[in-house]
């Protein structure tokens, strides 16, 4: 299963592009032999400041057709590590051949887009910035490999 990380904004060269960059990679590797990964970025900036609907059309045409929809969103469910793991392993098993991760601008994610969505998922109930955010899903996607894997990296 693919998965793509679908965000508005752009992540420059700096320690959240570094740390991204890093585990996409672990995840790439670890994955491989589960039929996870790999993760790709599609990045989209709405130039002009239309909101919400603008940013959900640029992402809209990102997301792959058919792909299974996770927004990133605060009102979503908030889950442990192997909670996670366990998605990853249920939509795989499911059949989907892409899941779409989508982490939405300042103003979240427009209700059409989330409404599309077949899961919303929480990193608590702060809000957080667009830059760490990807940087906690690239480590949380790592993580779930080691767990589906049986490997040292998570610790329970």
């Amino acid at each position: 299963m693919r998965v793509q990380i679908c965000a508005v904004g752009r992540l420059r060269s700096g320690p959240e592009r570094i740390l991204t960059d890093d585990y996409l990679e672990r995840f790439a590797r670890t994955g491989r032999s589960l039929s996870l990964g790999p993760a790709t970025e599609h990045e989209v900036e709405d130039k002009k400041n239309m909101g919400m609907a603008a940013e959900a059309q640029l992402l809209s045409r990102v997301i792959p057709a058919n792909a299974f929809i996770v927004v990133m969103d605060e009102r979503g469910s908030v889950h442990s590590s192997p909670e996670f793991a366990d998605h990853l392993r249920r939509w795989r098993d499911a059949g989907h051949q892409d899941v779409a991760f989508v982490i939405g601008g300042a103003d979240g994610i427009d209700p059409a887009l989330r409404a599309r969505a077949g899961h919303a998922i929480s990193f608590g109930r702060m809000v957080w910035p667009h830059m760490l955010v990807r940087v906690m899903l690239a480590e949380q996607l790592y993580r779930a490999t080691t767990i589906l894997a049986g490997g040292p990296y998570h610790r329970t």
